[in-house]
């Protein structure tokens, strides 16, 4: 199975979906893509009118997005692996658990574009500390309350923090948000070595 991907090699929400394929033994083929921002794809509105990558197509051209849908999908196509959602009374805590993570990755996005991509007489200090207190309490949350569930498997929801820890590492590398965090960040060092995590390093 090869399932077709407006790629961007920065993207974190593009790297869960490239973990999740390579956890399930599905094949990627990558497409070309320029999205940013400020300035939209034409090659991906045509199919995503939000301009937004990740996006994936099928076999008849349909759209599938945003990441969470397509890791859905590409853990329906799996050949190999675990599946990534749990068919039992876990599967909402996976569920909200991605979400959760996705959720604090682009709270560290917005923080990021208002202080690369905004003109700096036009930045809004506050909005930038309310983006990064949404991060920490979720970093804080998910060294608690959802340790013991993000430990489990490398599911869903690990992969999506994964994807996030690696994010604020390869953005925010001045961020120390291991110090506070001593089993997220024993975690993220044993997952990290996986080869689905090796491979999809963002550049």
């Amino acid at each position: 199975m090869t399932i077709r991907l407006f790629f961007s090699p920065a993207s974190p929400f593009v790297r869960k979906v490239m973990v999740a394929a390579a956890e399930r033994g599905v094949a990627v083929e990558k497409l070309a893509s320029a999205a940013w921002p400020i300035r939209r794809d034409p090659n991906i509105v045509q199919h995503n009118s939000t301009g937004k990558v990740p996006c994936l197509l099928t076999q008849n051209d349909e759209p599938v997005f945003d990441s969470r849908v397509i890791t859905q999908y590409v853990d329906a196509q799996g050949q190999s692996g675990a599946t990534l959602y749990p068919q039992d009374a876990r599967r909402f805590q996976v569920l909200t658990l991605e979400a959760l993570a996705d959720s604090v990755l682009e709270a560290s996005l917005l923080h990021r574009y208002e202080n690369v991509l905004r003109p700096e007489d036009k930045r809004w200090d506050e909005w930038s500390r309310g983006q990064m207190e949404k991060v920490d309490s979720g970093l804080d949350d998910l060294e608690g309350r959802w340790f013991d569930l993000l430990s489990q498997q490398f599911h869903a929801g690990a992969i999506a923090t994964a994807c996030l820890l690696g994010y604020l590492d390869f953005r925010f590398p001045e961020k120390d948000w291991r110090s506070a965090h001593p089993r997220l960040s024993a975690w993220f060092a044993e997952v990290s070595a996986r080869p689905s995590m090796q491979d999809s390093f963002p550049a």
